[in-house]
């Protein structure tokens, strides 16, 4: 036979090989248009590309190529119908060409699917599928029988389905049962109902209505051209009948082996486990399955983490494969160690009665073996839990007399049988399998989590909203048997345990989370060596990586304490920091940023590693470092980074052959399943470890967590997730405590940059009691911590709170650093603003002059902190209604800041915030709106629409448009300040009770004077109009 391929060029060759022995390769099937076809003779002289049937073979080309196969065969140009000897060879082959396929295209021209979806819109193209011409055709009939996998695609090259996924439909067209689709034996259907299968078929010469039955009865004729039907029907039913005389003669004489055993033994199964009745069907899983498996000489590796339900899939695979087919043999096998699948295979023996199973030293794997590649049955053979490979690779000894070969070698290729594998393990199912024949197995998706909690709790789930169960679905991750056992564990225990009661519980602590998913429970369907505890079932794979690959489990330990998304490969690579890195990288970072939270505030952090202000306990902290990190490598030469880099590689596969964690599609970033984290962690503290990952995640986390300045919001936005992850594994060891109080610290700044006063909160309030324990209330870090939680009651709206902890940061400066010190202004500064908050202008006046007068003298006029002083005097004039005086400041703030960082920066934009409210207080309303738009354009784009300053920026802008009676313009921006802020701000935070406020206003002056009304009520409660 020739077949296709493909060559880099886009041309096509055509190869010569045995009929008998092709490579695999793929099958066109199809309708002929007249005169459209590429024929052989043009096919080779590269001509005909612009017909219609091109198309068909670069379609063909296109889809071998994506299921990996070289070579691909297409009637019109694979076979010379001008050599009439080969034509005749070919119509007796067509069959076994069809049958020996790796791959069916079935090309539909008359069923057009344009732009949507197939499978998720089949009424689109289902009747046309059901009038299509292709199951009108007589050589169609073979074409549809004969492959094991046949995928039937629309005009457009969509695929519709396959032959499993279509049967229903397919029966209901042709009328060909179900079983014969399926792959059943057709002998086993009678020579009257085969011949039923083409009555409504038509082909275009008459004789070949007998000729396309050929392969569908087994047997071979001479082709005599021109003979037509009725004489060619004549000698095909002749051939039959002789056909099956010799096969009467034959089984009544020969007594043969197989008879005798078909006699005594029908094909049964010996799956070990009871039909799960509770099973859930995820989507299109068994079909696939099923597919795969039905191809000749399948093997099919079902590859996922311990616990996603590979063996509940096979179990119920197989079972449907004895349903569909009770002439196969179903045959199921444990694989994780010799003995058991040795074991499996005396059972199997024994089931099938294969003479000489009862001799002691007979090779039981050899006899199955031989049986398997002999019977002329179908069978399937499962190996479960095939975690570890090594023993089938290995010559070794058992309890039956063997050859010195591998156990694998016993597992046969037979294009009656197919073996299906389930191993968590990826690099285990790559031995046995080629990459193609993989299924990896993932979580089930929400609804079919929520559909397994209620079959498993029974008449527990009635007592359970939808929202319970969905929520329960959530925090296990959809995990089936975390499901599984969450459903055991409150089933055992109920009416004393709901699905409420069991999410308070698990939300309660990590111990308590732990000591539910520890939870073991007999599982009727699981391998009894297998644990029935979720977390048992990863332990038991984390301490196979431990045994064959330390370093992956080193990096899966160090990955179980980040947020489970966006892992940076970066960070995980970072080394150690030394005492000397550690200090010289504290002098290169800026000792002081700015941040602003209001539109007319701007708020100053500092970091907190200063270096003139290292006391004695720190610098103790920091040889305990330099010993700590002693042992680290000092050559960083390219040889020994190739060295670690690949090392790593080699580490992230092996984690991703356990399915334990998934890597981006950009490789910059990992993720993993919580509860795989939680195991891992649970396991690091069961064997004393807990300690050392948890102090290495946080010296790595601190290194590259930067400050929170503006300049840095990228690299935060990236990392503050596994920052607020950190908040849960604090340290014991005084030196690793510093680091997670330093990490905290950087992410409360970021997040108060952003706007999010309740996670600035948290994380500074930490930050500051970790610091307290451990540097002592006096220490300068302690003092920036109490002013980090100050800025965050600022931005929050919390004066009274924020004043008292900042004249306490003032004083303290006061006395141990003296009044012109730069860490005592920026206090003085920050209670100023405080003041000017709470409308305290003459008090906020004092303090931000002298600021601004020291700052002048001795860091310069243009210095940032300089201009911060001067912006912040320039509000309180502004306040006081002293208008010159503040535009002249603002001014010259905003003409500095765009010099020195742009238009863009945030400090450039509230300084023209600043400016566009000055003129808008002198009614130059035109120059307002101009800056009050360009201000918020810019910090939609920078901050996003809900960021605090944005909202400033937009209740600015309407404010204007109030100024002009533009009222229209000026409630479509109130409405959506006040329905952000209450979102982002809370429903009473002063900066949303004043867009209130000002939309109640624009109501009022709009008419709408009940929902003004009804604003003003909500806001003091009556009513003011």
């Amino acid at each position: 036979m020739r077949l296709l391929q493909r060559l880099p060029s886009g041309t096509y060759e055509l190869t010569h090989f045995d009929h008998d022995d092709p490579p695999p390769y793929a099958i066109l099937s199809h309708t002929w248009e007249e005169g459209q076809e590429v024929s052989y003779q043009e096919l080779i002289a590269g001509a005909g590309r612009d017909k219609t049937g091109f198309e068909k073979i670069r379609f063909c080309g296109e889809r071998a190529e994506a299921d990996r196969l070289q070579y691909f065969w297409v009637d019109t140009c694979c076979i010379d119908k001008t050599n009439t000897g080969e034509l005749d060879t070919a119509i007796n082959y067509m069959f076994r060409w069809y049958q020996r396929s790796s791959k069916c295209y079935v090309y539909l021209s008359d069923v057009s699917v344009e732009d949507h979806d197939p499978a998720a819109f089949p009424i689109i193209w289902a009747d046309a599928f059901r009038r299509s011409r292709w199951f009108t055709r007589g050589w169609t009939l073979q074409e549809l029988m004969a492959p094991c996998s046949v995928e039937f695609f629309s005009r457009e090259g969509k695929r519709l389905g396959s032959k499993i996924t279509l049967e229903r439909q397919i029966h209901d067209i042709t009328r060909i049962p179900i079983s014969a689709l399926r792959g059943q034996d057709l002998a086993k259907f009678s020579v009257e109902e085969r011949m039923s299968w083409v009555t409504s078929r038509t082909t275009s010469v008459k004789e070949d209505r007998a000729y396309c039955l050929l392969g569908i009865f087994g047997v071979f004729l001479p082709v005599i051209r021109g003979e037509g039907e009725e004489h060619a029907m004549r000698r095909l039913k002749k051939e039959i009948q002789e056909q099956q005389k010799e096969i009467e003669t034959e089984q009544t004489s020969s007594g043969s082996y197989n008879t005798q055993r078909l006699q005594t033994t029908r094909p049964s199964h010996t799956i070990p486990f009871r039909r799960d009745p509770d099973f859930v069907d995820r989507c299109t899983l068994l079909d696939e399955l099923k597919e795969r498996c039905s191809t000749p000489a399948a093997r099919v590796a079902l590859v996922g983490v311990g616990g996603v339900g590979k063996s509940q899939l096979a179990i119920e695979h197989c079972y449907r494969t004895h349903e569909a087919s009770p002439g196969m043999w179903v045959l199921w096998a444990h694989a994780s160690s010799t003995a058991r699948l040795e074991q499996s295979f005396h059972d199997i023996a024994n089931r099938v009665k294969i003479e000489g199973r009862r001799d002691s030293q007979v090779n039981i794997f050899r006899l199955v073996h031989d049986w398997m590649c002999d019977t002329d049955e179908r069978w399937l053979l499962v190996l479960d839990n095939v975690d570890d490979t090594d023993f089938l690779f290995d010559a070794q000894a058992t309890t039956s007399k063997m050859a010195a070969k591998p156990l694998q070698e016993y597992l046969p290729y037979c294009a009656h049988g197919c073996v299906l594998i389930t191993t968590r393990n990826k690099e285990a199912a790559l031995q046995l399998v080629e990459q193609r024949d993989i299924m990896a197995l993932n979580p089930m998706n929400a609804l079919q989590a929520r559909t397994l909690l209620t079959k498993k709790l029974g008449v527990q789930a009635t007592s359970s909203n939808a929202t319970e169960l969905t929520e329960l679905a959530t925090v296990l991750e959809h995990m089936p048997l975390a499901l599984v056992q969450a459903a055991a564990y409150i089933s055992q225990r109920a009416p004393l345990c709901s699905v409420a009661q069991y999410l308070d519980q698990f939300r309660k602590s990590e111990r308590k989370r732990t000591s539910l998913l520890s939870y073991d429970k007999d599982h009727l369907r699981r391998d009894r060596e297998a644990k029935n505890s979720i977390i048992t079932t990863w332990q038991i794979s984390f301490e196979y990586i431990q045994q064959t690959r330390p370093s992956a489990a080193d990096l899966l330990s160090l990955m179980s304490f980040f947020d489970r998304q966006g892992i940076p490969k970066d960070v995980l690579q970072t080394q150690a920091e030394d005492q000397e890195g550690k200090v010289n990288r504290k002098l290169d970072e800026a000792r002081a940023g700015r941040n602003g939270h209001d539109k007319r505030v701007q708020f100053e952090c500092n970091d907190c590693d200063v270096e003139e202000q290292l006391g004695e306990f720190e610098i103790d902290v920091e040889d305990q470092l330099r010993n700590d990190s002693a042992d680290a490598s000092e050559d960083n030469n390219s040889e020994d980074n190739d060295s670690e880099d690949g090392t790593f590689f080699e580490d992230v596969t092996a984690l991703r052959n356990f399915s334990f964690i998934s890597v981006s599609t950009d490789g910059k970033t990992f993720e993993m399943h919580a509860l795989v984290q939680l195991s891992m962690r649970t396991w690091l503290a069961a064997n004393g470890k807990l300690g050392r990952y948890k102090e290495q995640f946080i010296n790595k986390l601190c290194m590259v967590f930067p400050t929170g300045e503006y300049e840095n919001w990228i690299a935060c936005q990236a990392l503050f997730a596994h920052a607020k992850a950190a908040t849960g594994h604090k340290p014991a060891g005084a030196s690793s405590l510093v680091q997670w109080a330093t990490l905290l610290y950087r992410a409360a700044w970021y997040a108060e940059c952003k706007g999010n006063a309740g996670e600035a909160e948290v994380l500074a309030t930490q930050s500051l009691k970790a610091r307290k324990k451990v540097l002592g209330r006096d220490h300068e870090d302690t003092i920036w911590g109490i002013a980090m939680v100050a800025n965050a009651y600022s931005l929050a709206g919390r004066w009274e709170e924020a004043e008292k902890l900042e004249v306490q940061v003032m004083e303290i400066r006061k006395t141990k650093l003296g009044a012109d010190h730069p860490h005592t202004l920026t206090g003085m500064n920050n209670l100023a603003l405080t003041y000017w908050n709470q409308g305290r202008w003459k008090e906020a006046e004092e303090l931000q002059v002298q600021v601004m007068e020291i700052r002048k003298r001795k860091l310069g006029a243009d210095h940032p902190d300089t201009l911060t002083g001067v912006n912040n005097l320039a509000l309180t004039y502004w306040d006081q209604g002293r208008w010159e005086e503040s535009e002249k400041l603002e001014v010259q703030v905003m003409e500095t800041l765009k010099k020195k960082h742009g238009a863009d920066h945030p400090h450039t934009l509230s300084s023209m915030s600043n400016l566009a409210s000055t003129y808008r207080n002198q009614g130059r309303w035109e120059e307002a709106e101009k800056l009050d738009v360009q201000v918020m354009e810019i910090r939609k784009t920078k901050l996003g629409a809900d960021h605090p300053d944005t909202l400033i920026g937009m209740g600015n802008l309407a404010l204007t448009y109030m100024n002009q009676g533009r009222w229209e313009e000026a409630e479509k921006l109130g409405v959506q300040v006040m329905e952000l802020r209450k979102t982002k701000l809370g429903a009473d935070h002063p900066d949303t009770l004043t867009g209130m406020h000002n939309l109640a206003f624009t109501w009022k002056s709009l008419a709408k004077n009940a929902e003004a009304m009804d604003l003003m009520q909500e806001i003091c409660g009556y009513n003011f109009l």
